[in-house]
């Protein structure tokens, strides 16, 4: 039996549990965890400049990988600056652990210094969140939140940790379990009602005018292949929530597109001219719908999810199936295969033409001109530079939005954005996690110029732990989308959007020890990209100057139903 103290075992337990990096900050309540990290030959430590980007890294650490990320910070201030990565993360359904420093048990309650109610304060953000009592609570407590983060609907577990529990002098017997976790209280459904899948399988077969629609569930839950089969056994026409992109390749010829608020014409027309959805792994938020009465008014919705909350929450299931989403698919090539059901061929075939003319509008289509640079441009450059391999990491504004409709993402787990949430700072520290879990992988952020000074100060991590990200700065001198709404529903009146005083981004760059291109027209802009991606040992930030006017087009018209748009002139 090893006697080991409670800092050494939280340390024993990540270690256990296969932790390769954690992400975190020092502080005073956490200061013997610190020390006992020391001491292991397994995980990376990567101190980050502030909380918040810790906690983003642990997130796009987990998004490009699928494992649990981890980050460990103190008490207090420590704990609260985590809460908008941990929100972040919640919306997302993004398997995160953090594990916070607090005062020793005896003081908790007392106002003591830097202590807040951690578990309080983010109990409507997270999964769940543990307080440790002692320090034989700890290996429990992490396996389970390690667990809990990644099975079911994933999402974040906060651990918090009262300094007293890790003190160094107090040592204890500890044993590695072997067993895997099993809670009564917590057993998420991985299978679908079978008699529900026989009949979704038979409505999608018989169906005339179908819609397969798929979320971030898809990409959460690897079912990407089964997608893949089952929309070209039947010829579906696919489209995607912002969180499902890639799970579905974006090449492909089924694929329509994004759909919702700024979603491809013929993908929300397609929703809501179809006689059937056939929805995996969506919740259907606000940012999909447009207005709920109006929605789909023709269709039957058929809704799979691991999560029976989601189903029937904004829009009514006709045959709800709650189940994982990859082994709910495996279920429903049994039952196409029992019942022998086949593509419906005429119906569909007169669906496509349908398809094709709304297609034909290309509603995507852009106008360019040899002075101003279109942020349009930059991304297709960078799609083209990359050949569509890149892992992307996206702020959010207009750049988010363009990035999800101009790069074409053909696998899963390839673009990092905050959805639910729509947390500006959020991409850069993630773009770090993903590149710390994906060494040789390129990836690249797309950011604006107000998003990128959110967390700016992370470029001193990348520098200390060799992180060459390559950062796209789509600067427009202005919040983007706020003043796209100024400009169209507040008669033009532009209030307190203009960002002009922003600091030399190259200059900063090179303050950091990083390398620095400033790219101001049309004629300089594939050949700065490809300079940047050229760059492999290095992060480089390319400040590009952008059309401050340009806005994010097709966009639904509020109050409308789903094929209700603005589109380009």
């Amino acid at each position: 039996m090893t006697m080991l103290s409670g800092a050494q075992m939280l340390v024993r337990t990540l270690e256990d549990l296969g932790v390769k990096h954690l992400f975190g900050y020092p502080g005073g309540a956490v200061l013997d965890i610190f020390d006992a990290l020391l001491q292991s030959q397994q995980i990376e430590r990567i101190i980050c400049r502030h909380e918040q980007g810790a906690a983003h890294m642990a997130d796009g650490y987990a998004r490009a990988t699928g494992k649990v990320g981890c980050c460990l910070v103190t008490s207090g201030p420590g704990a609260t600056n985590t809460v908008t990565a941990i929100a972040t993360a919640y919306m997302d359904s993004i398997p995160m652990v953090v594990i916070t420093g607090q005062v020793g048990t005896p003081l908790i309650g007392s106002d003591a210094f830097q202590e807040v109610d951690t578990v309080g304060i983010t109990r409507p953000i997270v999964k769940h969140s543990y307080l440790c009592q002692s320090a034989l609570d700890i290996p429990k407590y992490i396996r389970e939140a390690f667990y809990l983060a990644a099975s079911g609907r994933p999402g974040p577990v906060v651990v918090d940790v009262p300094k007293d529990c890790v003190n160094p002098k107090k040592l204890f017997e500890y044993e590695p379990q072997q067993e895997p976790v099993r809670m009564r209280s917590y057993n998420p459904t991985r299978l679908g009602h079978r008699g529900q899948v026989r009949r979704a399988a038979k409505m999608l077969a018989e169906a005339k005018r179908p819609v397969m629609l798929i979320g971030g569930g898809v990409v959460l839950g690897n079912a990407s292949p089964k997608i893949r089969a089952l929309a070209e056994k039947f010829d579906l026409p696919v489209t995607s929530t912002l969180m499902g992109l890639g799970a579905f390749p974006g090449t492909d010829r089924h694929f329509l597109g994004m759909l919702g608020m700024h979603g491809t014409y013929e993908a929300n027309e397609a929703m809501d001219k179809s006689d059937l959805i056939f929805a995996v792994g969506v919740r259907f938020d606000d940012r999909i719908t447009n207005t709920v009465s109006k929605f789909c008014p023709t269709a039957k919705i058929i809704h799979i999810d691991v999560d029976p909350a989601s189903i029937s929450k904004t829009v009514m299931a006709d045959l709800p199936i709650v189940g994982d989403a990859d082994a709910v698919l495996g279920q429903f090539f049994d039952a196409i295969e029992e019942q022998q059901l086949e593509r419906n061929g005429e119906a569909l075939d007169s669906w496509w033409e349908q398809i094709e003319k709304w297609r034909a509008l290309k509603c995507l289509a852009y106008k360019t001109n040899d002075e101003l640079i279109k942020p349009q441009q930059i991304i297709e450059a960078v799609y083209e530079a990359t050949h569509g391999d890149a892992i992307i990491a996206t702020d959010v504004g207009q750049h988010q939005m363009f990035a999800a409709l101009f790069y074409k993402f053909n696998e899963p787990r390839r673009f990092l954005t905050s959805g639910g949430l729509g947390t500006m700072g959020y991409g850069f520290p993630a773009a770090i996690g993903a590149k710390i879990a994906c060494p040789n992988q390129c990836v690249c952020l797309f950011t604006g110029d107000g998003s990128f000074q959110m967390n700016i100060q992370e470029l001193s991590t990348c520098l200390e732990f060799n992180v060459p990200v390559k950062i796209f700065i789509l600067d427009n001198h202005t919040l983007g989308m706020v003043r796209q709404w100024q400009t169209m529903f507040y008669g033009g009146r532009i209030s307190s959007t203009n960002l002009n005083y922003n600091p030399d981004f190259v200059a900063v760059a090179k303050a950091y020890g990083h390398e620095g291109i400033f790219v101001q027209k049309p004629s300089e802009l594939k050949e700065a990209v490809q300079k940047a991606l050229a760059i492999k040992d290095k992060l480089v930030v390319v400040d590009i100057l952008c059309d401050t006017n340009e806005k994010v087009l097709p966009m639904q018209q509020f109050g409308g139903a789903m094929g209700d748009m603005f589109l380009a002139q």
